[in-house]
């Protein structure tokens, strides 16, 4: 069967989470925008640090249509450079933002792989962890979410990339090695969502591999998230800085929802989800 950009039957990825089934439910994949208040994320560094732009951003992506705000304090560059910080220094940048943004009353998801900031960050309020190391860097992430039984989006991710492993493989055993992580700990895998980590320990040709061949990675019967927002894999077939790799973004997120992802994650909201409603009506003509 061929896969389509509308929402799969959810019979096949169970969702029990109230968060999850609302964010889910929808005919097209949501979206969730990214909100980085940090001085050096490889797209928007230092834009939205200043509390008031934040706000103003987050504000700016609701209207837009987004789903979810991301909110990262802590860069991650996925192609390398950034600065490793505290959590002491990402709750310091989250914390004249965090609720400000949670009272525009759209779920928020906190971006760090540290089980400090998001057990803080899941006090006042936000829903979602988004662990860019999947469960494997912080032995309490996995306890922490179980005990608060709160959503978490595993991304796959390497130290290095290397070019010679099958990076399909590499994923697949990253997130069975993940899940058992969260099984273990009392994660229910209904709160468990797989992201294959477009551009984080992978060539750019791994990146566009893990695209294409998304829907593998449907038999883990769980849902789908894809960031390729502005990711350098663009530029390695169309020569571009960050600001000018919208229409590759929107061409591998297209891509992506019809290869199952449920979720996207995306610098550009609107555009985005234009793409994903005019790609969902034109499949729903077939």
């Amino acid at each position: 069967m061929v896969a389509t950009i509308s929402s799969p039957d959810l019979a096949a990825s169970p969702v029990e989470h109230p968060v999850l089934r609302a964010i889910l439910s929808k005919p097209y994949p949501a979206v969730m925008g990214v909100l980085n208040v940090t001085p050096d994320s490889f797209s928007d560094g230092g834009q939205f640090i200043a509390p008031d732009r934040a706000l103003a951003q987050a504000r700016r992506m609701i209207a837009e249509g987004a789903d979810i705000i991301d909110i990262g304090a802590e860069s991650t560059r996925p192609y390398g450079g950034a600065q490793a910080v505290s959590a002491e220094m990402e709750l310091r940048r989250l914390q004249p933002v965090l609720a400000d943004v949670l009272s525009l009353g759209v779920p928020v998801s906190i971006d760090s792989m540290k089980s400090e900031v998001v057990a803080w960050a899941l006090d006042k309020g936000a829903v979602i962890a988004n662990d860019v190391w999947g469960l494997q860097r912080d032995s309490g992430m996995a306890e922490l979410l179980a005990a608060r039984n709160a959503p978490i989006i595993v991304m796959h991710n390497r130290d290095r990339a290397d070019p010679a492993i099958d990076i399909m493989k590499d994923i697949a055993t990253f997130f069975a090695r993940s899940l058992d992580i969260a099984v273990k700990a009392g994660v229910p895998r209904e709160n468990i969502v797989l992201d294959p980590g477009i551009g984080f320990g992978k060539t750019h040709e791994q990146s566009m591999i893990a695209l294409a061949r998304l829907t593998e990675f449907g038999s883990f019967g769980l849902p789908l998230l894809v960031g390729a927002s502005r990711k350098l894999f663009i530029a390695s077939v169309s020569p571009s800085q960050p600001h000018q790799r919208l229409g590759g973004s929107i061409a591998a997120h297209v891509i992506a929802a019809k290869g199952g992802a449920r979720i996207i994650r995306t610098h550009d909201v609107a555009e985005t989800v234009q793409a994903l409603r005019v790609a969902a009506a034109i499949e729903e003509k077939r």
